[in-house]
């Protein structure tokens, strides 16, 4: 009884069309703060300033003219992203009962996603700030002085790393396609290779975060943990670091458009 009841919750949510208003404004928003971390992380190729994360971009709208209006934009266009992505767990039908588990986990993990970033843009709302290094190096520092706590964070950052892989992935396969309800022309091909690309960026970011809390618990030293920044940053060092990371900025653009296309196109 209480599963039909969330189900019918569910479906009735989804139903509505101000929610799916506030969803789609939630891919625009997710675009927004993309865009803004790839212009942050070509500034840093170049020799300039800022922080490539999600704080950073914040930090950039917090300041702009309309500032907390948009901020705010953000705190309930990805709350309602993440909403619509609990309600997904509960309508999710595949018949193969392994492909559904494997949707239902993908929903969870988006849906906390998109409300820690919402989360995140609240505190800028209401005036304060957060710092992604700070909090991983935080968290490192707490993991390692516990029993285990090595082998806790270099699960962790395995974690991480393996949802870097699956961004590429799921940009090199276009699995990303089955997600969008697009018509066939060069207007499709545009947003298919947007896709492709921005899923490719975002997963080397993402997966070089996590390869920086491996580290973090091989050399037991937390500060070599970091969030997306540090991330960038440390291509940044690597030789030819400087192109990578213009291609990676670049491809952090592309999947902000990618967000824009996916906020008409998305499949809700």
């Amino acid at each position: 009884m209480a599963d039909k009841s969330a189900d019918r919750a569910a479906r009735a949510a989804q139903d509505s069309t101000v929610f799916e208003v506030f969803a789609r404004v939630g891919y625009v928003v997710l675009g927004i703060l993309h865009l803004l971390i790839g212009v942050i992380a070509i500034s840093i190729a170049t020799g300039g300033g800022g922080e490539a994360d999600q704080g950073g971009a914040l930090a950039q709208i917090q300041k702009s003219p309309f500032g907390v209006v948009l901020l705010w934009g953000i705190v309930i266009g990805l709350a309602a992203l993440a909403a619509w992505q609990v309600a997904e767990i509960f309508l999710e039908r595949d018949p193969d009962r392994r492909k559904r588990w494997v949707h239902r986990v993908k929903f969870i993990g988006t849906a906390i996603t998109y409300l820690a970033i919402s989360g995140t843009a609240l505190v800028y709302a209401l005036g304060g700030r957060s710092d992604s290094s700070e909090s991983s190096q935080s968290l490192s520092a707490r993991l390692l002085a516990v029993p285990a706590g090595v082998a806790l964070l270099v699960a962790i950052g395995l974690v991480v790393t393996g949802i870097g892989i699956a961004f590429v992935v799921r940009g090199i396969t276009r699995a990303f396609e089955e997600d969008l309800d697009l018509a066939t022309g060069a207007g499709r091909t545009g947003i298919l290779t947007l896709g492709v690309v921005g899923y490719v960026a975002k997963g080397i970011a993402v997966g070089v975060t996590g390869i920086l809390f491996v580290v973090a618990a091989l050399m037991h030293d937390p500060e070599a943990a970091g969030g997306l920044d540090a991330a960038l940053r440390a291509l940044a060092g690597l030789p030819f670091g400087v192109v990578i990371l213009w291609g990676v900025g670049a491809g952090l653009i592309l999947y902000g458009l990618f967000c824009f296309a996916r906020a008409r196109y998305a499949r809700m």
